[in-house]
């Protein structure tokens, strides 16, 4: 069966493939192939955001230096560093992805360096490591600043001179290896409070580059909404309703603090479910509304506006379950509601609910056709 895509990145883009439900899951290894990557037109879009980190990216891909890619969780990063591996002379080689957060740090040393057998209880056999694994490829640290001081080094010294040795091992290696690291934490700040070397900052802080958020790249959402979309129609073989211009728009007015992991799960539900479905959740709604509001109005008479979100909420609710209840013909919700049909189509435009059938213009002009159509919807 289909596996449900990754979105904790904007890996999301990477494993949108078209995966039919009799295929067998994909078995993770930290070293998938890069030809999963979006197109470069979906990968970088059009917003001047993008194509400044286009352009850096391009003018590092033939070297071999270091790159440390940086900004908030689900920008985009790792499928950036694909991107690279993709366009350097590295790219004959594996991408070896290691994850410092999701790994233990008593267990990350073995993990990236290897160990050999009988090194410590539990060591059967020997095990090449993530380094190993990335000889003439790239190695890709993800959330390096969760590694800790004593594994800094040793990464460090293996920098310095591209040697290094397995737990339980006293012979070197050598490892010719590009290094792409990522992270959304300050590390100049981790350096002053001692949770980051200094010399390894600099070491591989050669080129960085800043993956902007989502909601400084809003002429990228229609392109991106439409490419995830059919990514995910493929994904579920499931049809799903066109995205709208309001809804387009809708979408392109939200802050997206979650960035592409965010948004990539909402245009999910959007498949799954249905437009009748919030796209997004009120909350996030409300945020987007409060930070575009004047300073003016935002400060004042907040009590009238917390209450007019809060009727406006309800509302919402009220309508959803009406029209749930009477298989989205609006006429009948009209009559459950006991409010006129037209009133009901403002209140549904008024509270943000798209629903699942035709578009609202065209039922607003069905009905001034008088009762013959009273039956359809």
């Amino acid at each position: 069966m289909a596996q449900w895509p990754t979105l904790c990145s904007f890996l999301t883009l990477l494993e949108l493939r078209a995966n039919m439900p009799s295929e067998k899951p994909k078995k993770i290894t930290g070293t998938e192939p890069v030809d999963l990557l979006p197109p470069d037109p979906i990968l970088f879009g059009q917003s001047e955001a993008m194509k400044e980190v286009r352009l850096r990216a391009a003018k590092i891909c033939d070297t071999n230096i270091p790159v440390l890619l940086y900004g908030d969780g689900g920008t985009g990063k790792e499928v950036l560093a694909r991107w690279i591996h993709k366009h350097s002379p590295s790219r004959t080689g594996q991408f070896v992805k290691v994850n410092c957060a999701a790994i233990p740090g008593t267990l990350l040393e073995s993990e990236l360096f290897g160990y050999e057998k009988g090194a410590f209880t539990g060591a059967r056999v020997s095990k090449p490591g993530r380094v190993e694994l990335a000889h003439n490829g790239t190695l890709f640290l993800d959330e390096v600043a969760e590694l800790d001081l004593g594994l800094q080094s040793k990464l460090l010294q293996f920098l310095q001179d591209g040697h290094y040795s397995r737990i339980g091992d006293e012979s070197e290696r050598a490892v010719e290896a590009r290094l792409i690291c990522a992270t959304n934490k300050d590390l100049e700040h981790g350096i002053e409070a001692g949770r980051f070397r200094a010399d390894l900052y600099y070491r591989i802080n050669v080129v960085r580059i800043r993956m902007p958020p989502l909601r400084e790249r809003r002429e990228d959402i229609t392109i991106l909404a439409e490419y995830l979309k059919k990514q995910y129609e493929r994904q579920f073989v499931k049809e799903s309703a066109a995205l709208e211009p309001q809804m387009l728009n809708y979408l392109r007015n939200l802050d997206w603090p979650g960035n592409l992991r965010e948004f990539s799960n909402s245009i999910a539900r959007y498949v799954l479910i249905g437009p009748e479905a919030a796209i997004i959740p009120e909350a996030s709604k409300r945020r987007t509304a409060a930070a575009q509001a004047s300073p003016d109005e935002a400060n004042a008479v907040p009590f009238k506006r917390v209450a007019r979100e809060a009727i406006r909420d309800i509302e919402r609710n009220l309508i959803l379950e009406a029209l749930r209840a009477n298989q989205w013909n609006r006429r009948r919700a009209a009559m459950a509601l006991k409010i006129s049909y037209r009133a009901l189509i403002y209140k549904i435009r008024d509270t943000g609910l798209i629903s699942g059938r035709s578009k609202l213009s065209t039922d607003s002009q069905v009905d001034t056709k008088g009762a013959s159509h009273s039956s359809t919807d």
